[in-house]
C-alpha cells in the first residue's frame, strides 16, 4: 500500500534562520514544507499551494500577520498557528480573534510546536471526515456538541466537552497535564496549576463512567497524565 500524501505546511516568517530550522524539523516529521518571507508572498503561497496548515509570524516586513491572517480567512479556512515574539495577552487575543487557531510565543520548544500542529490537524480532520463519534456506550455529535451515554443526553459544561473532544482526538495516547492545560486553557493565566485539570476530569468521569473510581474511558497514568481508552 502506497504511503499517504504528506501534509503540506506553509511557513510565513521573515527570519530565515527560524524558517530553515522549522523547515528541517517539520520535514523530519514527514511534512512537505513551503516557505514565504513576507505577508504578500505568504498569501500568494496559500492560493498556489493550498497548504494543510499555516505557521504565520505576527511581525512581517510588509503587512503584519494580523492583516495577512484576515486576508487568508476571507477565502480559506486553512488552520493557522500564529508564531510571534510578542507575549502580551492582548496580542494573543487579537491573533485568535482574527482567525488564528493557535498561538505560540518565540522562543518555542520544537516538540511543543509539533504537538500543537498534530492537535490542530486532528481537529480539522475530525470535523471534515466525521460528524459523529461512537465508542462503546458514548456517542458524540461534533456539530451540535451533543454527548450521549447509552442513547441519553449527557449535559456537559463547555470545559468538560472540550476535554472529552481532546481525548477523543488522541485515542490511546498519554496526555500530560501540561499538554491538556495548554490545549484547553492556553489563552488564560488563571489555570496555571495541574490540579485544575484533575478536578475537571473527575467531574467528567462522574458523568461518563459507570464507576468513576474504576474508570474505563479516561484512565490515569501515574506520574504522567491521562489516557483515553477509546
Amino acid at each position: 500500500m502506497a504511503d499517504p500524501k504528506p501534509k503540506t505546511i506553509l511557513i510565513v516568517d521573515d527570519d530565515k534562520d527560524i524558517v530553515q530550522t522549522l523547515k528541517g524539523n517539520l520535514e523530519l516529521d514527514g511534512y512537505r514544507v513551503v516557505c514565504a518571507y513576507d505577508g504578500r508572498d505568504g498569501i500568494r503561497a496559500v492560493k498556489a499551494e493550498q497548504p494543510d496548515l499555516i505557521i504565520l509570524d505576527l511581525n512581517l516586513p510588509d503587512i503584519d500577520g494580523i492583516k495577512a491572517c484576515q486576508s487568508i480567512r476571507r477565502e480559506y479556512d486553512t488552520p493557522i498557528i500564529m508564531l510571534t515574539a510578542r507575549d502580551g495577552i492582548s496580542d494573543r487575543v487579537l491573533g485568535l480573534e482574527c482567525g488564528a487557531d493557535d498561538y505560540l510565543v518565540k522562543p518555542f520548544n520544537a516538540m511543543e510546536l509539533s504537538a500543537r500542529i498534530k492537535a490542530v490537524l486532528k481537529r480539522v480532520e475530525r470535523s471534515l471526515v466525521r460528524s459523529r463519534y461512537e465508542c462503546r456506550d458514548v456517542a458524540i455529535e461534533f456539530k451540535s456538541r451533543r454527548v450521549l451515554l447509552n442513547g441519553r443526553d449527557v449535559p456537559l459544561t463547555k470545559t468538560e466537552y472540550d476535554l472529552l473532544e481532546l481525548f477523543v482526538a488522541h485515542p490511546g495516547e498519554v496526555l500530560s497535564r501540561d499538554f491538556i492545560r495548554n490545549q484547553i486553557w492556553r489563552d488564560s493565566q488563571l489555570y496555571s496549576q495541574s490540579r485544575t485539570v484533575d478536578v475537571h476530569i473527575q467531574r467528567l468521569r462522574k458523568k461518563l463512567e459507570q464507576d468513576p473510581n474504576d474508570p474505563q474511558y479516561i484512565v490515569t497514568v501515574a506520574g504522567v497524565g491521562y489516557r483515553y481508552c477509546g
